[in-house]
């Protein structure tokens, strides 16, 4: 199994702790058993929606569409198609169980700028890697207490908010997927598992505060302005429902299924 590349560690005297995209993922997860990772608008939402259908999912590193494509043929599966394309995709709203069944294969390989490019990373720390958005962060809640049950110890918690990409590449801190993130940690604490990085309660106390208010901050969002020019805004409303959902997406061994 490749190895993390170093990083440096922070908020790793915490329980529960939370930072953004591959480079702080790096640095929360070292001691984590779970990680946790949120891409609200596209990615996490489009797992959950998949696996809730039956579809597994396979995150691909990069964003090399015909190496992705090379890589699923190799392990019987299909390439999902890019955002706006027919068919499955990268879409939520994609997911539906007339297009999975119209897919063809049991398994979608997905390629993404955020969510697969964090997820893929996460899967170096050999530890179940979650995906988690404002549909379903209850059920994420009550599959770590039950996972923390099951292996009879409690475990640290990362909680990896994918953002986006600016024109350069760089991190794009995402509104969404902030507020995806504190209600995560929000639901965690409910729970009892409530040994939060400063950074992690700051998340929770956001969504708390501004939870009747989502479905407007997300459809304002800078994602959200992007999505709707491109006449892609059932993503965003679709992304924006809360607590609607009890499907837990896992990934095990690389591969996404439902828990």
């Amino acid at each position: 199994m490749p190895q993390p590349q170093p990083a440096e560690k922070t908020q790793t005297s915490y329980e529960v702790r939370f930072d953004w995209g591959v480079d702080g993922l790096r640095s929360i997860a070292d001691g984590a058993g779970v990680i946790i990772v949120i891409d609200t608008i596209s990615f996490t939402t489009t797992v959950e929606l998949a696996t809730g259908l039956g579809l597994e999912i396979e995150p691909f590193p990069t964003t090399d569409r015909a190496a992705a494509a090379e890589y699923a043929a190799s392990v019987g599966a299909k390439l999902a198609a890019r955002r706006g394309e027919p068919g499955l995709s990268l879409s939520p709203s994609s997911m539906t169980a007339e297009k999975v069944a119209e897919f063809g294969a049991p398994r979608a390989v997905v390629n993404s700028l955020n969510g697969s490019r964090v997820t893929a990373a996460a899967a170096e720390f050999g530890v179940p890697v979650v995906a988690a958005n404002l549909r379903n962060f209850s059920a994420v809640a009550r599959w770590v207490l039950a996972y923390q049950q099951q292996i009879g110890h409690r475990v640290n918690v990362a909680v990896v908010a994918a953002g986006e990409r600016r024109a350069d590449d760089t991190l794009r801190p995402a509104v969404e997927d902030q507020l995806g993130a504190g209600a995560v940690v929000g639901a965690l604490a409910a729970l009892g598992i409530d040994a939060c990085s400063p950074e992690a309660a700051v998340a929770a106390g956001g969504f708390d505060a501004l939870r009747r208010a989502v479905g407007h901050l997300l459809t304002a969002s800078v994602s959200a302005r992007e999505l709707a020019a491109v006449d892609q805004l059932a993503d965003v409303k679709l992304a924006a429902q809360l607590d609607v959902s009890t499907v837990v997406p896992v990934m095990r061994d690389g591969v996404f299924r439902a828990e």
